[in-house]
């Protein structure tokens, strides 16, 4: 009886021990296959972290391309730029000189048209005119060129119309004299020239 007993329990714990070990080779498995999807859930997660990291960072490196490229582009406009510049002040520089000089001229040319006739006056007449003419040849030299107006087409791009008269000799719209001549400034006009136009009879 007593064996009997001893072998029951014996039976029992046999039973117990390997129904724990089962119980453990089950959490042990179960574990490692939730270990194992988790670790595959990270690793994807990672790489695409990854991913929308590189992409993010092509996206900024083409960004920074382009403001670098736009950064190029307008600082060569501006050199550009810089470089018209100088050359327009350089080719113009003596403008401000040329124009003081107008006047001077403007009453030379005046004491010529108002001459008289005696030897005294023809005597200085012309040595107005041989002023004149050095004057004209040195400002020639930077590039101021009499406009030729009189008996010439009115051009409103040329001329400032201070009046109008009938002409016998010219046809209308012509201009008939000059109040003041107009100059060039090498290709700018420097001064428009002040003129009286033709106009047709009544």
């Amino acid at each position: 009886m007593e064996g009997s007993v001893a072998g029951d329990t014996e039976k029992a714990l046999a039973g117990e021990g390997a129904g724990t070990e089962a119980q453990t080779v089950e959490a042990l498995t179960t574990g490692g296959a939730e270990q194992a999807g988790t670790a595959e859930a990270e690793t994807k997660q990672t790489g695409a972290d990854a991913a929308d990291a590189v992409t993010s960072l092509e996206t900024e490196k083409r960004e920074l391309q382009d403001k670098m490229l736009r950064m190029a582009a307008e600082f060569d406009n501006y050199k550009k730029r810089m470089v018209r510049e100088q050359e327009t002040a350089f080719k113009y520089a003596e403008e401000g000189l040329l124009k003081e000089l107008l006047p001077s001229l403007d009453n030379l040319e005046r004491a010529l048209a108002h001459q008289n006739l005696s030897d005294e006056v023809k005597s200085m007449r012309e040595g107005v005119d041989l002023t004149l003419k050095a004057l004209l040849a040195a400002t020639a030299k930077f590039g101021l060129t009499p406009i030729d107006s009189v008996g010439q087409p009115f051009d409103p791009n040329l001329h400032e119309a201070l009046a109008m008269e009938v002409s016998e000799t010219l046809p209308p719209q012509s201009v008939v004299r000059e109040f003041e001549k107009g100059y060039f400034y090498k290709d700018r006009l420097l001064r428009a020239a002040k003129v009286v136009v033709a106009k047709a009879k009544d």
